[in-house]
């Protein structure tokens, strides 16, 4: 068996997949920070795979009909892999904000496939911003407020409180 590699083509796909890679990475760190179930090497991976296979449909088939059922079936395998981030209790889902990022860093390694890299961008941007900037605002949407605040409270003695 001879192997015929085409360093060309090796050079741009690993250009392709190392901007999913770091386009990722905002959203693993975020995910990471506070202990999800998916972070670091999940988020980064989800977009290196889904790039990947993306430039394999694009590079081997041959029309547009059969590129359109390799983004139909990672849109699918993507939702399939954030419903497993989901857990239901009983008053309550946890994990969504997990699922919908995976899907979206799916999102984005398939628009770097496609050299969106304006589209895998400002995903990377709008899902990072969202996570970081949006958890402290359900928290105090959800009446969870200052913690700090409420854990040195518990620390005095009913006489201390004002």
């Amino acid at each position: 068996m001879i192997f015929d590699i085409d360093w060309q083509s090796v050079y741009w796909n690993l250009t392709y997949l190392a901007a999913a890679y770091v386009l990722a990475l905002p959203v693993g760190l975020e995910r990471e920070r506070h202990s999800r179930s998916a972070g670091l090497r999940t988020f980064p991976l989800v977009a290196v795979a889904s790039c990947a296979y993306m430039l394999l449909g694009i590079n081997v088939l041959d029309s547009s009909d059969a590129e359109a059922r390799v983004f139909e079936g990672i849109i699918t395998g993507m939702g399939f892999i954030g419903g497993g981030a989901i857990l239901k209790s009983q008053s309550h889902a946890h994990g969504t904000a997990t699922a919908a990022s995976l899907w979206t860093t799916g999102a984005i390694g398939v628009a770097v496939a496609w050299n969106h890299f304006e589209i895998a961008l400002l995903l990377s941007i709008l899902t990072f911003a969202s996570l970081r900037l949006l958890s402290p605002a359900k928290q105090v949407l959800n009446g969870h407020g200052d913690d700090s605040r409420e854990s040195s409270d518990e620390g005095r003695g009913k006489n201390d409180q004002a």
